[in-house]
């Protein structure tokens, strides 16, 4: 054999070496929040309409492979905390904006991720539309943080606005005093 045919060989012997490796490493990169199950979906603000409303969150690990997986039966941390440079519900009595509770009294996050409104009841939606409008115009003025800690990695945050009390009524913009947007189905 001669030095040209098997320096082809070698050079083709590790390049065959060097794409076994291709694509196989699965190391987890990053974690991250969803709604869904079935793909990793950032959802973007959420909304608790209604006590007793519930949100489940899925969280979803980021593979150095591009892959992603669902992370079931792993030790996950969720934590809620009032957002912070954000924290204030509208009281429907005054139309007045106060603090958010923290650590925060008017939603639970279980140790499996889902998200419960609770009592006591939060607005934290704020109708800025005047007469002669005829329909509310939204703004969320407070919010909750969501995160999930797995593995040394934390999720980017989800946030959570709140719309389990009655929100301010005014005859032209609100005559129903709702809190925030109707939820689509």
């Amino acid at each position: 054999m001669n030095r040209k045919t098997l320096f082809a060989l070698l050079a083709c012997a590790l390049l065959e070496f060097s794409m076994l490796g291709c694509g196989t490493t699965k190391n987890l990169q990053s974690v991250q929040l969803s709604t869904s199950d079935q793909a990793a979906v950032p959802p973007g603000t959420l909304d608790l309409t209604g006590i007793g409303a519930q949100i489940q969150l899925y969280l979803w690990g980021n593979y150095s492979n591009g892959s992603q997986k669902l992370l079931t039966n792993v030790p996950v941390t969720y934590q809620i905390v009032v957002t912070p440079g954000s924290g204030d519900a509208i009281d429907p009595g005054t139309g007045l904006p106060y603090a958010l509770s923290a650590p925060p009294l008017t939603v639970e996050i279980s140790t499996n991720g889902l998200l419960t409104a609770v009592q006591p009841p939060a607005c934290t939606f704020y109708n800025s539309a005047v007469a002669p409008a005829t329909a509310p115009a939204w703004s969320i003025v407070g919010t909750y943080t969501v995160t999930a800690t797995q593995s040394g990695f934390t999720s980017p945050p989800v946030f959570i606005a709140m719309a389990s009390a009655p929100g301010v009524f005014d005859a032209t913009t609100n005559p129903t005093g709702e809190c925030g947007p109707q939820p689509t189905q």
